[in-house]
């Protein structure tokens, strides 16, 4: 049995957006639905209790200019927090698998381009907060905040740091990532642009990864789940020239950011393989193609 809970703070309740979770393969056998408020502490017990593994997803991507460490920063804390406080209260819990992310790893300014980063790196806080990086400085406070926690707690924790997901996109509403893709493809820039030099990975890629580092008892630690990192004007190049059909930018605005690579070899000792960037916007662009958005 996979129970999936719907995370949700000042929710809606609005039934439509978890419809396409009871289309997948043998949902109606295998899958429950929760709900549950990352604000509310005891939220998660019902669902927690009795499992083995736990998954944790959630946690905010953008937010108003108004209060960002209020609608991003603290929920994403407050709510890792909450989960890993059901968690502590089940007696069957093995393992939990957090999902950080990349940012964690890169935003910093000494950043040696001979030297590809790994897991032992972390970001400055002190500069996502100069350049008002809200949600890479959730990730790295929720992630510390986790790790403090599940050591203090004597909890198995394994964190996977995904770089920025490219693939099929299963809910009706597109998030974040998927958004900025198809506004690519439609000839747009100006979020692309921000971008600058990044990692990309195929989104199966990273739910493979959360799995394997949750069934292989010899992993622990941190995971970067990262296929390639590309410079945008690079990934513009590449984009066009394999779908010359759409107006994708032929390049962007110069940004002084700094090069990096990320070594991987970590979950890739664990017979891990990541899919390439053909896979990634081939699955991506038939997705858009499916729900008519392209």
């Amino acid at each position: 049995m996979v129970c999936i809970v719907i995370c949700v703070h000042k929710c809606t309740g609005d039934a439509t957006k978890v419809e396409h979770l009871w289309r997948l393969e043998g949902a109606k056998e295998r899958l429950k639905l929760m709900k549950a408020d990352l604000m509310e502490e005891g939220s998660f017990d019902e669902a927690i209790m009795g499992c083995q593994g736990v998954f944790h997803t959630a946690s905010p991507v953008a937010g108003t200019a108004l209060d960002p460490m209020g609608e991003i920063v603290e929920p994403a804390v407050q709510g890792t927090l909450n989960v890993l406080r059901s968690c502590k209260k089940n007696p069957s819990l093995r393992r939990v698998v957090l999902t950080s992310s990349s940012s964690t790893v890169r935003i910093r300014e000494d950043i040696d381009p001979r030297v590809p980063l790994d897991e032992s790196s972390w970001s400055s806080t002190e500069l996502c907060q100069r350049f008002q990086v809200w949600y890479g400085l959730s990730k790295i406070l929720a992630e510390r905040a986790a790790w403090d926690f599940c050591k203090e707690n004597n909890i198995d924790l394994i964190t996977v740091l995904p770089a920025f997901l490219i693939g099929p996109s299963l809910p009706p509403n597109l998030c974040s990532t998927a958004s900025d893709v198809l506004g690519l493809f439609k000839g747009e820039t100006k979020k692309f642009e921000f971008h600058g030099r990044m990692g990309y990975v195929h989104i199966d890629d990273v739910a493979g990864c959360h799995i394997l580092v949750y069934e292989q008892e010899a992993a622990y630690g941190r995971y970067l789940c990262s296929s390639t990192v590309i410079d945008n004007n690079e990934l513009a190049s590449f984009l066009a020239s394999r779908y010359p059909s759409y107006p994708i930018p032929k390049g962007f605005k110069e940004l002084e950011r700094p090069y990096y690579e990320f070594n991987t070899a970590k979950i890739q000792s664990l017979g891990f393989k990541f899919k390439p960037l053909e896979d990634m916007f081939d699955d991506c662009v038939a997705s858009l193609l499916q729900q008519g958005r392209l």
